[in-house]
């Protein structure tokens, strides 16, 4: 097993850090978008995203010697997953473009509060007394953000 199979394999396994990768890679993401559309429109710079994106998915494949799992529910849900990541996109660089890119990135980062009902009423994720104070907060923080 090379180097960097073993680099991969350690960064996947530890939530933690690919979610504190995720964090940080996702701040660029809610910047960026405010720089592109000041030059471009906020469609030109979802076409162009997506171009990005291609590129990551291209090396990723690569990466898995092309070896793709593949299960019809996993393929929808993913796709689906493509689908509704572009169009909040699109409605993001809009957002961007016309509204103060801090107070943008802040209402969008409300997103969690969708997904844990979600996750609720559909996979019956059970919700604590931390976790319900913490989600109370964050729509306060976002309010007080936002006004």
């Amino acid at each position: 097993m090379g180097t960097c199979t073993i680099a991969r394999e350690a960064y996947m396994e530890n939530w933690l850090l690919s979610a504190l990768l995720a964090m940080i890679i996702y701040g660029f993401w809610g910047f960026f978008p405010k720089i592109a559309v000041s030059y471009i429109s906020p469609q030109s710079a979802l076409v162009y995203e997506v171009a990005g994106a291609m590129a990551v998915g291209l090396a990723t494949l690569f990466f898995l010697d092309f070896q793709l799992q593949h299960h019809p529910k996993g393929i929808l849900f993913a796709v689906l997953t493509g689908i509704a990541g572009m169009v909040g996109t699109l409605f993001f660089f809009a957002a961007a473009q016309k509204g103060k890119i801090a107070v943008v990135v802040s209402l969008t980062a409300l997103y969690p509060l969708v997904t844990v009902l979600l996750a609720v009423i559909f996979l019956r994720e059970p919700l604590t007394g931390k976790q319900i104070i913490g989600l109370i907060l964050a729509i306060g923080a976002i309010l007080l953000l936002a006004t």
